[in-house]
């Protein structure tokens, strides 16, 4: 038997032996036979998630009073039936706290708080609620959430985890997106198929960063496995982000919850067969951000040209038998595309040449020959090459002086994706146990039909497939069951802690079913009928009395219902990562309100040792700036961020984890940035509060807290000035310490530096607790 036939015989078997497995499987638990229907003639499920979205009225309830919109009905229809009531209303000054941090993410400030406590119109809320909704900030808020959603970040991840300096422009294009209200079907269509359906539009182009934003390896060897795995990153993104279906699990087999065969699964990746990464988009309007980058590349450049043109005479004779070296590098089936003449290329070798194109340079082509001619003994080693790789490696090393001038950040570039203006994709097929290599039969872009019973209209153009176009017309439309209540989950979520389904990005049979469907249904078809505003939801939220209610514990709630799953009582939570920092500047009276642009790199501990990846800042403009525009470097992340449960950039982050951990506290007590924070907060208390330490701790719990100080805490904390004046004086006394004082006070030179320092001790002590980190 010839080697190619029994390749072929174990082949088939092997096929056979997975499709008789899957047939014992459902056999075994006829409770998943939905979910693993057969390829052919899927029907609609009968799910909750998949049925049409409903319009109910708002239910009648007994306390009429306190219904201040639908939203308060559909809540307090469920608690009158279990005899609950809600809980009384906050006060106003912890309910600004409150809204600011949910809408801003940040706390507000005294001055906020004393006008809206002050407030005596009728329209104080609304007019609280319209103003946060008004802000610049809102959108920086509310962006921060969405990128968690598209695991952006501003490098590639893996091994050499290279900057992507572009990026940065579709985060800004996520804020202003918000900040301008954009409608969220537009939103979807823009961020899937701005390029096919916006063509020549740079904000629709850069919008398609949210595909773009897939970790990726530029030292992958196999590039024909990459473009797989590129697609199937991009196919379960969608899927979890806008349709809340973990549709990846159908790469291997069927699903074993849901109604998603594995046919289904690559009909939906076909919708991006065709998609290229470009990063070299120029931009089309220079700003002072690109031309700030051009004016330090030119010093650059004009510093290194002689040198660079030594190295250049050196690579120039070499280059072709470089290139064929690194051709050598990669698979063979790679490698058959790379060789091939343009004229003779498939659709699949166009994706392979532009990928090794967009990554290649010459220097780097060059530099892996010289490296491997170092090898004696290797079969492309050349003698004669050995006195130029010398040459080589010192003109490295004097390139390497000048690294310091060369910008580490910022460009005159757009990231996106597109078909590279060719409407022809490659083949999609189904893959034999999700392997890359193992190809079954050829599939075209479809829908679930467990989901809907649409099918795709694709409209190619001359440039593009106009299937990504068919698939974001599809999301987007009012009739998708999942898409606007998938959104409005996630806002209530960003509200109240948790979900109406609680599973934000599963809302298949392994998810939970939501707590009030009701509500679910109320709250999707208002947000289609408001035209996809998401202000409008917003509003409407903050507007509730379910949103007013303390967060107060009650033993009747907790004993009738201990999770709240029913919201008798408001949910506190954990301030995020960015909340925490952010709101401890602007304590600090120290926050950079700029908006957008590169991201920026602020001060880390010394020993992160993360030597040339972290460049830090060192202008205040920039080391001081919101959290979301700290640079996301997915090998080194934030320290101060990390440690409080920012977002993983590895993949969709649905859900902030909440952990409590000692490292936390010691995260903030022994940060030199957290502590420089708090001598500028001292400074800034006794600058608005004067001399009296009385209305010093007012105007210090008036900014963490928005409120007094108790009488006990007062005595609390006069107590521990007390004390620790004491012991600085005696280290002082000793020579074993210096006094920190308070920073940036009026009138310095009047302070007592032993009693000022432990002011600022106090007041640091005051900004790591628990209070502070929690939202009421």
């Amino acid at each position: 038997m010839s080697k190619k036939l029994y390749s072929a015989l174990v082949w088939g078997i092997a096929v056979a032996i997975a499709g008789n497995a899957h047939a014992a499987e459902e056999k075994a638990a006829p409770e998943k036979a939905e979910a693993s229907a057969s390829e052919s003639g899927q029907s609609k499920s009968k799910h909750w998630a998949y049925q049409p979205v409903k319009s109910p009225a708002a239910p009648s309830v007994k306390n009429k009073d306190w219904v201040r919109t639908p939203i308060d009905a559909f809540v307090l229809a469920p608690l009158e039936a279990k005899e609950l009531t809600p809980s009384p209303e906050v006060d106003r000054a912890a309910f600004i706290r409150r809204a600011t941090l949910d809408a801003w993410g940040v706390i507000p400030t005294p001055d906020e708080v004393q006008a809206f406590v002050n407030d005596d119109s009728k329209d104080a809320y609304e007019k609280l609620a319209d103003r946060l909704l008004a802000s610049p900030k809102y959108g920086e808020r509310q962006a921060r959430r969405w990128l968690d959603l598209a695991r952006y970040a501003d490098s590639s991840g893996f091994t050499n985890d290279e900057n992507r300096n572009n990026m940065y422009r579709y985060r800004d294009y996520v804020v202003k997106a918000f900040n301008e209200d954009k409608p969220y079907s537009q939103f979807i269509q823009e961020q899937l198929a701005g390029d096919e359906i916006k063509p020549g539009d740079p904000e629709a182009l850069i919008a398609t960063g949210f595909i773009r934003s897939y970790p990726d390896d530029s030292n992958s060897r196999n590039l024909v496995q990459k473009k797989f795995q590129n697609t199937t990153d991009v196919t379960d993104t969608v899927g979890e982000v806008f349709l809340a279906q973990t549709v990846g699990c159908a790469r291997c087999h069927n699903h074993k919850f849901d109604k998603i065969s594995m046919k289904e699964y690559y009909q939906l990746q076909s919708f991006f067969a065709n998609v290229n990464a470009v990063d070299n988009v120029p931009v089309p309007h220079k700003g002072q951000a690109e031309l700030e980058w051009e004016k330090a590349n030119a010093k650059w450049e004009e510093a290194v040209k002689d040198i660079k043109a030594k190295q250049q005479a050196l690579i120039d004779p070499v280059k072709d038998k470089a290139r064929k070296y690194n051709y050598e590098r990669f698979s063979l089936d790679t490698q058959a595309a790379l060789n091939k003449p343009e004229a003779e290329w498939t659709t699949a070798d166009r994706w392979i040449n532009h990928r090794y194109n967009s990554n290649e340079s010459e220097e780097a082509a060059a530099l892996a020959f010289y490296q491997d001619n170092s090898a004696k003994g290797a079969y492309s080693y050349d003698p004669s090459y050995a006195d130029k790789v010398e040459q080589f490696k010192a003109i490295n090393k004097e390139l390497k002086k000048w690294e310091k001038l060369k910008p580490v950040k910022g460009s005159t570039f757009i990231s996106a994706v597109s078909e590279l203006g060719n409407p022809n994709p490659p083949p999609t097929h189904v893959h034999f146990a999700g392997e890359y290599d193992k190809l079954l039969e050829e599939v075209q872009p479809g829908f679930p039909a467990a989901i809907s019973d649409e099918k795709p209209v694709i409209q190619p153009s001359a440039v593009s497939s106009g299937r990504r176009a068919a698939l974001a017309k599809w999301i987007a439309s009012p009739t998708n069951p999942l898409t606007a209540r998938v959104f409005v989950n996630r806002v209530w979520g960003q509200y109240f802690g948790k979900g109406i389904v609680e599973t934000v990005s599963d809302f298949g049979k392994a998810g939970t079913k939501p707590t009030n469907p009701e509500l679910l249904d109320y709250l999707a078809d208002n947000f289609v009928k408001q035209n996809w505003s998401a202000k409008k939801l917003h509003r409407e939220i903050l507007l509730s009395s379910v949103y007013r209610q303390s967060s107060e514990p009650r033993e009747d709630v907790a004993k009738a219902d201990p999770d709240n799953k029913l919201l008798a009582v408001f949910p506190r939570q954990r301030l995020e990562a960015e909340q925490i920092r952010d709101s401890l500047l602007v304590a600090a009276a120290k926050l950079e309100d700029s908006l957008g642009g590169p991201a920026v790199y602020p001060e880390v501990p010394t020993g992160l040792n993360a030597g040339d990846k972290w460049p830090v800042d060192k202008a205040p403009k920039d080391t001081n700036r919101r959290s979301l525009y700290v640079f996301t470097k997915r090998s080194v992340p934030y320290p101060m961020l990390d440690t409080f449960d920012m977002a993983s950039a590895q993949q969709v982050h649905s859900k902030r984890d909440v952990t409590t951990t000692p490292l936390q506290s010691l995260a903030l007590f022994n940060s030199d940035t957290v502590f420089s924070w708090s001598q500028a907060l001292a400074g800034r208390v006794i600058n608005e509060a004067g001399n009296d330490e009385s209305d010093q701790l007012e105007r210090l719990y008036q900014i963490l807290f928005a409120r007094s100080p108790t009488d006990e805490e007062k005595d609390t904390l006069e107590s521990f000035l007390n004390e620790q004046e004491g012991v600085i004086k005696k280290k002082v006394a000793e020579g074993k310490f210096t006094a920190s004082v308070p920073v940036g006070v009026k009138e310095a030179e009047k302070l007592d530096p032993v009693r000022s320092s432990a002011f600022v001790d106090l007041v640091h002590a005051v900004a790591n607790s628990n209070e502070f980190v929690y939202r009421f």
